[in-house]
């Protein structure tokens, strides 16, 4: 019988994101805060021994295969097989935008990498996975690791933190957003001071705010016209870079009635925050 799994590949919300400073290669330093949610793409990987090779049978429009993290997730991971490993046919049901800030490449990664690590049994531990995702990208790793996390360094730097389980409404406004563009605008903030502890969101939660959200309001006016509806309801913030912005609320229901009243033309959802990854739950019940 071919093995076949099906796997969730979880979105991800920076409750915040504080640019500290910037290093000497041009990259900034960050301090965040990353909290899944139970909401995603879902990767369906079945082995083909009598296939080689890494085949991805529902290419992304405008996005190469070379290109493609899953495949660069795959054609890593069998590099470090001890011998050739079994073909594999990957299907992905996308649900999370593009270029929405919610990790929906780095997540798919790092659902390729545990989801082929499984089925090849090639038992490497969860802190090797990390190591070759942050090759993929900064974001990966906390995807692969499975738990809400205190992110510094360029986000890869991982302390796990236990923010409460709310619920959000999260709305995805009609534009792309260009992450270099953000990251090299004059007017963005790079020196807000750090944060010692991983916070809780107890307290002042003044303290705490996207950096970027300003220069993405300025230079995109459709996300400030998105925030704009959703701050009649409570407190809105961007997620990463955008162009996704979140509400946070204590019940399901309290945000499902705010969604059915939003204006026509804006997409989302309604899904719940949870500290541990929807994927990590599945291979916990695969084992």
């Amino acid at each position: 019988m071919t093995a076949s799994i099906t796997l969730p590949s979880p979105a991800k919300l920076n409750l915040f994101l504080h640019i500290v400073g910037q290093r000497p290669d041009g990259y900034h330093e960050l301090q965040t805060l990353f909290q899944f949610l139970d909401y995603g793409d879902d990767i369906t990987l079945t082995l083909t021994p009598d296939h080689p090779g890494v085949r991805l049978e529902t290419p992304i429009p405008g996005v190469p295969d070379e290109d493609n993290l899953i495949i660069k997730a795959a054609l890593a991971l069998a590099q470090k097989a001890p011998r050739d490993p079994p073909g594999v046919s990957i299907a992905l049901k996308k649900r999370l935008p593009m270029g929405g800030g919610l990790g929906g490449g780095s997540s798919n990664a790092a659902t390729t990498l545990l989801g082929l690590n499984h089925l090849w049994k090639l038992n490497l531990g969860l802190d090797e996975l990390a190591e070759m995702g942050l090759a993929l990208g900064a974001d990966v790793p906390v995807f692969v690791r499975g738990h809400a996390a205190f992110g510094e360094g360029v986000g890869e730097k991982l302390t796990p933190a236990h923010p409460p389980e709310d619920w959000f409404l999260v709305l995805k406004p009609d534009c792309n957003i260009n992450t270099g563009k953000i990251f090299s605008a004059q007017a963005l903030t790079r020196d807000t001071p750090r944060i010692n502890i991983a916070p809780a969101f107890e307290g002042d939660a003044s303290r705490y705010r996207n950096d970027c959200e300003n220069v993405v309001k300025t230079l995109y006016p459709e996300v400030s016209t998105s925030m704009e509806w959703l701050t009649q309801f409570g407190p809105a913030r961007l997620t990463g870079t955008g162009a996704c912005i979140f509400g946070r609320f204590p019940t399901e229901s309290a945000t499902r009635i705010i969604w059915e009243s939003k204006p026509s033309g804006i997409t989302g959802f309604v899904a719940k925050g949870v500290n541990v990854s929807p994927l990590h739950q599945k291979l916990t019940e695969l084992k």
